[in-house]
C-alpha cells in the first residue's frame, strides 16, 4: 500500500502534494495537542519569538510545513530523479561547494530537520557521489521502500552503525561527500550534552569527530519550499568548525533562525535518554564540586 502510495503521488504536480500536505498538517495542528505543546515549547526556548501569540503562529505554521514534508517525503521516494531535477529553482552558495571539491579532503553536508531534506541531497547526488547516513527504519518491509526512495543517481545510503560510520570514512577520505542530520537525536552513549538555544540537548559526535579526523570541508544545506508548490530554493553555507557538539548546535541553531517557518518544531530535540541523563548529571556535579 505504501508503494502504491508512493507512486500514486508521484503522478501528482507537486502544488497538489503540498496543498493535500496542508490540509494534513493542519488537521495535525487541530487534533494533536501533544505536538503543539512540544512545538511551542521549543519555539519559545529558540529566542526567535518572545510573543505568546507570534509563538502560537509559528506552532500552526510549522505544523502546516510538517504536512506538506510528510507528504512530499512520499512523492519523492516515488518520483525518477528526472522528475524531481527541475523542482530546484535556485541553488545560492554552490561555489562554496566548488572551493571544497578543489580542496579534496572530502565536503560533510549538514542538514537539519528544516524546509524539504530529502532534496539536497538528490540534488548533489546528481551529479557528485555522496553517502548519507540514515537510521534503518524499525519495521523491517520499509527498508527495501526507504533504500530505494532515497538511493538516487549518485547516492548511497550508509546505516548508523560501526559499519554504516566505516563507510562514511572512507567517502571521506576518497574526496567525496558524505550528508549527515546533525539534529537527530543520538543512541545511548553515542553523545554529549550541549547548549542548543540555550538548552542541553543530547547531541551526536559523529559529524565533529569525522571533520576532525579527516579534515574534511563542513556545509550546512538545507532546501527551501517555495510558496505554491513551484519547487525548491537550495541553501548552502559553510562552516567553519563544528569541532565540539557546542559549536554544531550553534551551527544548526543559526540555520533554523533563516526559515523557522519550516523547521520540525514538533521534533522533541530535548528528549532524555536514562543513560545520557545519568552523563549529564555527573558533568553538572563535577561543575557543582568545582565551583564549590
Amino acid at each position: 500500500m505504501l508503494v502504491f502510495l508512493c507512486k500514486t503521488l508521484s503522478w501528482m504536480p507537486l502544488r497538489w502534494i503540498h496543498r493535500i500536505g496542508s490540509v494534513l498538517g493542519y488537521l495535525s495542528y487541530c487534533f494533536d495537542q501533544k505536538s503543539n505543546r512540544i512545538a511551542l515549547d521549543n519555539i519559545l526556548q529558540s529566542g526567535l519569538t518572545h510573543h505568546q501569540d507570534a509563538a502560537h503562529q509559528l506552532v500552526k505554521t510549522s505544523r502546516i510545513e510538517a504536512g506538506k514534508s510528510l507528504l512530499e517525503t512520499l512523492y519523492i521516494w516515488g518520483s525518477d530523479q528526472t522528475k524531481l531535477l527541475p523542482l530546484v529553482r535556485e541553488v545560492h552558495g554552490w561555489h562554496h561547494v566548488l572551493t571544497a571539491q578543489q580542496a579534496g579532503k572530502g565536503l560533510i553536508f549538514l542538514t537539519p530537520h528544516l524546509g524539504c531534506y530529502e532534496m539536497a541531497s538528490i540534488f548533489y547526488g546528481a551529479q557528485h557521489q555522496i553517502t548519507v547516513l540514515y537510521r534503518p527504519p524499525k519495521l523491517s518491509w520499509l527498508q527495501q521502500i526507504v533504500t530505494e526512495g532515497r538511493a538516487k543517481g549518485n547516492v548511497s545510503l550508509a546505516p548508523a552503525n560501526a559499519q554504516g560510520v566505516k563507510k562514511l570514512l572512507t567517502a571521506l577520505k576518497a574526496g567525496q561527500a558524505i550528508g549527515i542530520l546533525p539534529d537527530q537525536i543520538p543512541r545511548q552513549g553515542e553523545g554529549e550534552w550541549a547548549p542548543l538555544f540555550g538548552k542541553p540537548a543530547y547531541t551526536m559526535g559523529l559529524a565533529s569527530k569525522l571533520a576532525q579526523k579527516t579534515g574534511a570541508h563542513i556545509i550546512m544545506a538545507f532546501a527551501e519550499r517555495c510558496t505554491n508548490g513551484i519547487g525548491y530554493n537550495i541553501h548552502l553555507r559553510p562552516i567553519e568548525s563544528i569541532a565540539t557538539p557546542t559549536l554544531l548546535n550553534a551551527a544548526i541553531a543559526s540555520q533554523i533562525a533563516q526559515c523557522p517557518q519550516q523547521y520540525l518544531w514538533q521534533y522533541n530535540r530535548y528528549k532524555q535518554r536514562r543513560y545520557a541523563m545519568h552523563k549529564l548529571q555527573g558533568h553538572l556535579d563535577n561543575n557543582t564540586r568545582e565551583n564549590d
